[in-house]
């Protein structure tokens, strides 16, 4: 089972993330499931959600403490939140940074970390840093998890024509980035 935590902010879309991942997987012919923790927050306030998928029905029903995956949708998140709380040992941590992984000043020396600079990719695009669906794109390119043509079909499922057309736009960019990004490494230079 692949385990997914998805840290942002109240109104960045870290939860439709997580149910877009989801329903990208159910597409790829793969049980999931998607679930968020958040309670009183308001916008701007640190959320959490979380994605499991698996080729087997998934029958937990928890809370995922040691995730394979965690995706970082605002890198502002690293200064009060742990991000890497209970990331595997062979996990990967994604951030939305234009900083280089050095200079985040992380405390995690186990795993993969990649920094990419989604936020430059949206404002092109749709005109804000909104960067959920750019996040999920680039997850994508990166792991291969779920497909970029089932997560094209989850957001026009999502949302109206308008938006849908722009968001996946914004994933198919961040899924070619990603993609070249991943290509032109070798895994060791992967922190």
């Amino acid at each position: 089972m692949i385990e997914i935590r998805i840290h942002g902010r109240g109104g960045q879309g870290a939860v439709t993330s997580a149910e877009l991942l989801a329903l990208a997987a159910f597409k790829d012919k793969k049980y999931a499931q998607s679930f968020p923790m958040f309670g009183v927050e308001r916008r701007g306030a640190p959320v959490e959600a979380f994605c499991r998928i698996d080729k087997e029905k998934i029958m937990e029903r928890s809370q995922i403490y040691e995730p394979d995956y965690v995706l970082v949708l605002d890198s502002t998140l690293l200064k009060s939140v742990d991000v890497t709380k209970g990331l595997k040992k062979s996990g990967l941590l994604v951030i939305n940074s234009k900083q280089d992984v050095s200079k985040l000043n992380l405390n995690f020396e186990i795993g993969k970390i990649i920094s990419i600079d989604l936020n430059s990719i949206a404002l092109n695009i749709i005109g804000r840093p909104i960067v959920n669906t750019a996040m999920l794109g680039a997850f994508a390119g990166i792991t291969n998890i779920i497909t970029l043509k089932s997560l094209t079909e989850a957001i026009q499922e999502r949302f109206d024509e308008k938006i849908a057309i722009k968001n996946k736009e914004l994933a198919e960019k961040s899924y070619e980035i990603a993609r070249k990004f991943v290509l032109g490494m070798k895994k060791n230079e992967i922190q």
